[in-house]
């Protein structure tokens, strides 16, 4: 694996890019660190959202369940993750072994605005919440 690049620096004491209100040191960056695991699936899929903020591909490879992780993951260093909405989960919890999570990630590329939308499964395995893959997007037949 290769060491993570940081695109963009996130501060310890700063808002964390996940959007909870709490600093990175103390939401996001404990698990980037290895100081916590994600307790459910929603709080996984912000940390990796953090985790491509910040440019953690080592944290990004290891959440990523060895089913469908790639060998080797290389951001694009000129994209800044602007914001997260969190469109909806389904299962996930302590209570749960698999989980979904949608949601709607923000970015500035080359200075365009846009976002990804994606509806991702995640599974939970030794008591760790992994990212499997995203389900596919549903069609809707036209009016």
């Amino acid at each position: 694996m290769r060491a993570p690049r940081r695109p963009a620096a996130v501060a310890p004491t700063a808002p964390c890019p996940c959007g909870r209100a709490e600093t990175y040191r103390d939401c996001c960056g404990a698990c980037h660190e290895g100081r916590t695991s994600a307790p459910t699936a929603e709080r996984l899929m912000r940390s990796r959202y953090s985790a491509f903020a910040v440019g953690d591909t080592a944290y990004l490879l290891r959440t990523w369940h060895p089913a469908t992780r790639p060998a080797v993951l290389d951001l694009e260093s000129a994209q800044r993750w602007t914001g997260l909405d969190i469109l909806g989960a389904t299962g996930g919890t302590a209570f749960h072994d698999e989980g979904t999570v949608e949601f709607r990630a923000h970015y500035s590329l080359h200075g365009h605005a846009g976002s990804q939308y994606e509806h991702s499964r995640f599974v939970r395995e030794d008591g760790e919440w992994l990212y499997v893959d995203a389900l596919p997007r549903p069609e809707f037949p036209a009016a």
